[in-house]
């Protein structure tokens, strides 16, 4: 908490008198007190003019002797130093006394000696006189603190007419104390090394002095005396006494050089090294106040920064680095109280503190004076930041009293250059933006006021001198106007859509102040975006975005609703859109807060609705599209069913940005913009917010990944497109071919046509599109599988059409194997005229690719398209009927080849009764020795069941009924391929009975291992066919006597028998002995 004083002192309901810093800075430097002869040091005594005119009258051995009386007597002294007040008689100093016309009673005053015998010094025309007695009086003791300061002031009088004697003296102690600390033992007695413990602190105050009473003698001097001042402090014992003698020689010079005007026409080299010296004073304080040691150093560094050359950034850093931790970093008021023993004591320190804080606000007020310019201001608080983020709420609090004191001054009392405009000031309004959420409401209402002010040198750059006024007159104000003061603040702020709100509809508390929504707040929100640049705009909505992850929940839900409200404003600029989302994006691990993450959602939607391209390509080149964070984004962007279509529609065009094979290098293939695409395209069809958009335009992607697919084959990216496990995606990264791929199958299993995955999956269909010379057949099976489960024929045709039209070779082979495959659908003709389908294909005809040509001519001479030719097919499939159910033709495999091209080509026109005759006879097929006769059967069977139409449909489905069992039991033939069609006709008959569990079903039959797999396939079976357990129990027998083990053992298992026969128990093992042959006699009546 802040001390009690701070609030009292720069409260904004106070008028606060800014004088100039400059008068203000040396009234406080010349008050200083620099030492315990401060009665020598800043004034003239009465006796001195009195005294000079007696000196003056003296001839030079007089003089000579008095110098010699005064140092004997100084020396005898020694001893009784610690007590002024206590000293031997000396009938000597006593005739001087009287012969000065002196009070007597000025021999118990040391200090006047020493200011007498520099007097006497500086008075004295002999060289060699000066130069004896400066001598014997260093060659004093140095000890005690009035000893070192009688002897500088010495010094300092007699430099006034002797300063090159008075240096070349010291220039001797300083190589005679060198030589004495090199050749310091450690045998050496403490009495040799006790002379010089204290030179360094008498060399500094002599140094302090010489500038004092040199006057305009000095300016050529000071870079000397500086660096020897700089050498005495960092080569002396860095103890209180080493510091204060310091502290007090360069407040000493600093007044010598205020008071010299002829010192602006001077460069002075040293002051860095001085300033750096005394910042290392600062930064050794301990954190506690108990002397003005902060409050001099800190004005003595403010006199010197008047100097030329002015300071360098990097030494500005530094001061206010060093002095803003100094102070800011003070214990609050009432923890310093519970450290001390007295009310006056605690009074004490807090007029310390009001000092010391008063000496940090004219060093910011100096700083700025010296370079009136927004870049200084915005310079200044870029070191006080640190502070306003500060955990301690005292810390916070001073730092945002100093900066509205600061621009307070800067408003009232200087006028900015007008062209600076650094960006940097929306970041530093954005900072003091939150805290209007601060828990200390003193720290509040500064901050207001802070952008406030801030906002009115803006408007004084731009010559808004109307709004200035107009802020002007709210500088002061009591307690009970706050809520007025926070109006204006919005309504100037807001700028020109203050007219939005009707009267009746103004809020007592505005959104900018309140960050509220409310149905009673229709106007947008423009956060300065009228009077700020863009650099600076985006600076502030970046420290917002920064701030979203912030521990401090205030903060955080502040910068979230502030930056929502930006973001829904209209007119939101384009080119700030890429730093707010990379910024945002980085923010986004940080972010726990629900509500802070519902914002973000709703920024990023608001966004995308007003420039959806922007926001896309962003967001695109952001990262990989498997980054876990980029996500949310894409999720935000699907809350608006539009900009979820707009979404799909950028990354379909995306997609098809493929750059030639010549023009790819490994290091572009990363972020080929087509690869970004894909891989974003792949992660949207597994999210379920752009699932209704996605079968919106599920022609597009699926055309687009077709042909995406047969572009990553031609030019070669096809790393790891086998190196995978289907179910095991995630285990390592997907190489593109392999992420176009699942995207393609992703398409068909999110969607409601998981059917048609499951299809061609189950004849290993997907495997023909990893390689150029197998895509088409995959293409072509596809597009089969899609006629067969009705899949989006219109649309899929109507874009394959397009992509017939097209100039690139890999569309019109796509659109071709599609449309010709598509031909044979009995749905086609709802969809497309015949001219129109008549016309695409002789386009075709004339494609540069032979393919393309070729299946046009198929196209052609299919049944849709000669009608007539349905009726010589039907003829000749009944004279194959026929042959087919001989019982010993020859090469029935073939036979049901060729049935089922003519099938295919007659599915658009039906084939009626005759597949109903063809699907019973080929039961009788499944049971077959020669495994390719089983294996047609079983496959031909699944499409006969299909191809017979709506009429026999009821039929056909009890003929896939009795199909089920021995399908089941198929699935553990011995010949591989009867085993997979096995399986396809399986899922072909559950879907056309429409059994429960379909979908899980498929995943068993796709990638079930094992025991638990049959059984799980076992259970969807029986759970869909409640009431055929005997149909299936007496198909089962007929298996018990099959010549293949595996078959017959998957009969058992089905019927209950190997689970007896493995049993433990003895009379289970005796039932299973007993009663196996009376099961398999069984089967053959159930065959008979």
């Amino acid at each position: 908490m802040a001390p009690a004083s701070s609030s009292k002192r720069s409260s904004p309901r106070r008028k606060i008198s800014c004088p100039l810093p400059r008068r203000e800075q040396e009234l406080e430097l010349n008050n200083l007190d620099v030492g315990l002869l401060g009665e020598y040091l800043n004034i003239n005594p009465s006796w001195e003019d009195m005294v000079v005119n007696k000196i003056k009258n003296m001839m030079v051995m007089e003089q000579g002797q008095v110098l010699d009386t005064i140092c004997h007597f100084l020396e005898k002294e020694n001893q009784l130093w610690e007590k002024p007040e206590v000293s031997f008689w000396n009938p000597s100093v006593e005739k001087l006394l009287e012969f000065l016309n002196l009070d007597p009673r000025k021999a118990t005053d040391k200090a006047f000696f020493f200011h007498l015998y520099g007097m006497i010094l500086r008075e004295c025309p002999s060289v060699e006189k000066v130069q004896c007695h400066l001598a014997s009086l260093l060659d004093l003791s140095h000890q005690h603190s009035r000893q070192r300061e009688g002897i500088a002031l010495a010094v300092g009088l007699a430099s006034t007419k002797h300063l090159e004697e008075v240096w070349a003296l010291l220039e001797h102690l300083g190589r005679t104390k060198f030589l004495q600390s090199v050749a310091a033992t450690e045998d050496s007695q403490p009495s040799d090394n006790l002379r010089w413990k204290w030179v360094s602190s008498t060399s500094l105050l002599c140094y302090g002095q010489i500038a004092k009473h040199t006057k305009e003698q000095i300016l050529p001097w000071v870079d000397n005396i500086a660096s020897r001042m700089v050498y005495y402090f960092s080569c002396g014992p860095c103890d209180e006494i080493l510091k204060s003698s310091f502290l007090s020689a360069t407040i000493l010079l600093t007044r010598s050089l205020q008071a010299e005007y002829s010192s602006q026409r001077y460069k002075f080299t040293q002051i860095p090294e001085l300033i750096q010296c005394l910042l290392g004073i600062l930064q050794k304080e301990p954190n506690s106040l108990t002397n003005f040691l902060r409050q001099k150093i800190i004005l003595v560094i403010i006199g010197l920064s008047n100097l030329r050359p002015r300071f360098k950034p990097l030494l500005k850093s530094q001061i206010l680095k060093t002095c803003l931790q100094t102070v800011y970093m003070l214990p609050p008021a009432k923890d310093s109280r519970n450290d001390l023993f007295s009310v006056e004591q605690a009074s004490d320190t807090t007029v310390l503190y009001k000092k010391t804080v008063r000496a940090l606000d004219l060093l910011l007020q100096n700083f700025i004076s010296e370079n009136p310019s927004m870049d200084e201001v915005c310079f200044l608080l870029q070191h006080i930041e640190y502070w306003l983020m500060s955990d301690k709420i005292h810390e916070r609090s001073r730092a945002v009293q100093s900066i509205y004191l600061l621009l307070q001054y800067v408003v009232d009392s200087l006028k900015l250059a007008k062209e600076a405009v650094p960006s940097m000031l929306g970041h530093q309004i954005g900072i003091l933006i939150l805290l209007w959420r601060d828990k200390d409401k003193i720290t509040q209402q500064h901050s207001h006021f802070c952008v406030y002010l801030l906002m009115e040198l803006v408007f004084q750059q731009k010559g808004k001198l109307l709004e200035s006024a107009q802020w002007s007159k709210m500088k002061h104000f009591e307690s009970n106007v706050f809520r007025e003061w926070e109006m204006k603040l919005y309504h100037l702020v807001k700028g020109k859509d203050s007219h939005l709100y009707l009267p009746q509809e103004k809020p007592a508390y505005p959104v900018l102040l309140g960050i509220h929504c409310s149905q009673h707040c229709p106007a947008p929100f423009y956060v300065f975006k009228e009077d700020l640049t863009v650099a600076q705009h985006t600076q502030l909505i970046l420290t917002l975005v920064h701030s979203l992850g912030s521990y401090n929940h205030l903060h955080s839900d502040l910068a979230a609703k502030l930056l929502l409200l930006i973001c829904v404003e209209p007119g939101f600029r384009k080119e700030q859109i890429a730093e707010l989302l990379q910024d945002l994006f980085q923010e986004l691990p940080n972010i726990q807060s629900k509500s802070v993450q519902q914002a973000i959602s709703q920024a990023t939607l608001a966004l995308g609705t007003q420039h959806i391209q922007e926001v896309v390509e962003v967001i695109l080149s952001l990262c990989q599209p498997s980054e876990r964070w980029i996500l949310p984004l894409w999720k935000a962007l699907a809350a608006n069913y539009q900009v979820a279509r707009d979404v799909i529609t950028l990354l379909y065009i995306k997609l098809k940005l493929r750059p030639p094979r010549r023009l790819l290098q490994s290091t572009y293939r990363a972020r080929l913009v087509s690869l970004m695409a894909l891989g974003t395209i792949y992660e949207l069809l597994y999210t379920k917010e752009y699932r209704n958009t996605v079968c919106w335009a599920f022609s597009g992607i699926l055309l687009g990944l077709l042909t995406e697919l047969y572009y990553l084959l031609e030019v070669g990216l096809v790393q790891g497109m086998f190196d995978y496990q289907e179910d095991d995606l995630g285990s390592k990264p997907l190489g593109p071919c392999r992420i176009c791929m699942e995207a393609l199958k992703g398409l068909f299993w999110t969607t409601e046509y998981w059917e048609v995955f499951a299809d061609v999956k189950l004849i290993q269909g997907w495997e023909l599109f990893g390689q150029l010379e197998t895509f088409p057949k995959g293409v072509t099976l596809l597009a089969r599988a899609m006629a067969h489960y009705n899949c989006e024929i219109k649309a899929v045709l109507g874009q394959a059409l397009i992509s017939l039209k097209s100039s690139e070779e890999r569309d019109n082979i796509v659109g071709i194997c599609i449309i010709t495959e598509f031909l044979n659908s009995p749905d086609v003709s709802q969809h497309m005229s015949w001219k129109t389908m008549y016309n695409s294909l002789n386009l075709g005809l004339s494609s540069r690719n032979q393919m393309v040509r070729a299946m046009s001519l198929k196209g052609l001479g299919s049944t849709l398209m000669h009608p007539k030719k349905a009726t010589l097919l039907r003829s000749k499939l009944m004279e194959l009927l026929d042959n087919f159910l001989q019982p010993e033709f020859k090469d029935p495999a073939g036979l049901m080849k060729i049935m089922g091209h003519l099938l295919h080509c007659l599915s658009a026109q039906g084939i009626g009764i005759v597949s109903l005759k063809i699907a019973q006879h080929l039961l009788s097929l499944f049971t077959d020795e020669r495994a390719a006769v089983r294996e047609g059967a079983i496959f031909l069977f699944g499409d006969v069941i299909h191809y017979g139409g709506k009429k026999l449909r009821q039929s056909l489905k009890d003929v896939a009924s009795q199909a089920t069992v021995p399908l089941l039991f198929n699935m553990a033939d011995p010949c591989q391929e009867v085993a997979m069609k096995a399986r396809f006709t399986f899922l072909r008959c559950a879907i056309l009975l429409k059994w429960e569990f379909r979908k899980e079903l498929f995943g068993k039959l796709a990638w079930g291992q094992g025991l638990g797999a049959a059984n799980d396939i076992f259970i969807y079976m029986l759970e869909s066919n409640v009431g055929n357990y005997q149909q299936f129990l007496s198909q089962a027998l007929t298996y018990l006597d099959s010549s293949h083990v595996t078959v017959k053992l998957a009969a058992m298992k089905f019927i209950g028998l190997e689970a007896l026969r493995h049993d433990t128990d003895s009379r289970t093992r005796r039932f299973y002995l007993n009663y196996w042959n009376d099961a398999v006699e069984l089967s053959y009546y159930v065959q008979d």
